[in-house]
């Protein structure tokens, strides 16, 4: 039903098809072969399909059937062992594969809060909220009490969860290279690092095909995305996760827009 309803949209939907094709053209990653470039569009759609479909599952059903989706996670280990160090844990899930069954796989097995925003959708927030609370799951607002939050359970060892490649409002993000071209990028998750020295994991829970369930892959960054260049530190990690399955990236997101208030990039022109 996913795919059926994503190829219908790609379909249908001039907006959605052009901003599908015009960021894939950006990051590179897009065949040059025509035949090939439309095939890799549709697989995007239908992935984008997928994602909405398997919110179904995700949130309604039992949290312990709705995490056991997830069919492996190799290195759940060394999250363990991280965790045993007293060490807070920052996961970084982009917009790739379904980070709602990442989120709720580590809430059934640890502590962990989830920076969020309330959807435009009004009647969509208690449904959102239900299904992102279960087990030990936690929610903390974009605002400055969130941010508290968020603090808080590091400097106790727990986990939470930031969506880092959402474009940030205002004074909330700098400008650095996404595939190649200017985007406005939080700067909050090299701020919770800087004050509370916790290790930073960039996750993703990769679909597999025909509803066969994911497979959740983490990997611990060495690198620190605080300081001077590290949203750019960041903005690569996460470049270096899409290029694993690039077909499952939210590429309808307008990953580089201007938020109100920002000034545009200055863009480098070659003399």
């Amino acid at each position: 039903m996913g795919t059926a309803a994503g190829w219908a949209t790609y379909q249908f939907s001039r907006r959605f098809s052009s901003r599908i094709s015009q960021n894939l053209q950006v990051s590179g990653l897009i065949p040059a072969d025509a035949i090939a470039r439309a095939r890799m569009e549709r697989a995007v759609a239908a992935e984008i399909g997928k994602g909405v479909f398997e919110l179904i599952p995700v949130w309604f059903r039992p949290p312990e059937k709705a995490a056991a989706l997830v069919v492996a996670c190799p290195a759940w280990e060394s999250i363990e062992r991280l965790r045993a160090s007293g060490r807070g844990l920052l996961f970084l899930t982009p917009h790739l594969g379904c980070f709602e069954v990442s989120a709720l796989y580590a809430a059934m097995r640890l502590p962990i809060t989830v920076l969020y925003r309330p959807p435009k959708l009004s009647w969509l927030e208690p449904i959102m909220r239900k299904a992102r609370t279960r087990g030990s799951g936690r929610l903390a607002p974009t605002s400055i009490s969130g941010v508290r939050r968020l603090l808080k359970a590091l400097r106790a060892g727990e986990a939470i969860g930031v969506l880092p490649d959402h474009v940030p409002g205002f004074g909330e993000g700098e400008w650095a290279p996404f595939f190649g071209r200017p985007a406005y990028t939080m700067t909050l998750a090299g701020r919770l690092q800087k004050a509370t020295g916790c290790a930073v994991i960039v996750a993703f829970g990769r679909r597999l095909p025909r509803g066969g369930g994911y497979v959740l892959e983490l990997e611990l960054l060495d690198d620190s995305i605080c300081g001077p260049g590290g949203v750019a530190r960041l903005n690569r990690s996460i470049e270096n996760l899409i290029r694993r399955c690039p077909e499952q990236y939210l590429w309808s997101y307008n990953r580089f827009k201007v938020p109100a208030g920002v000034a545009p990039p200055r863009l480098e022109v070659d003399q």
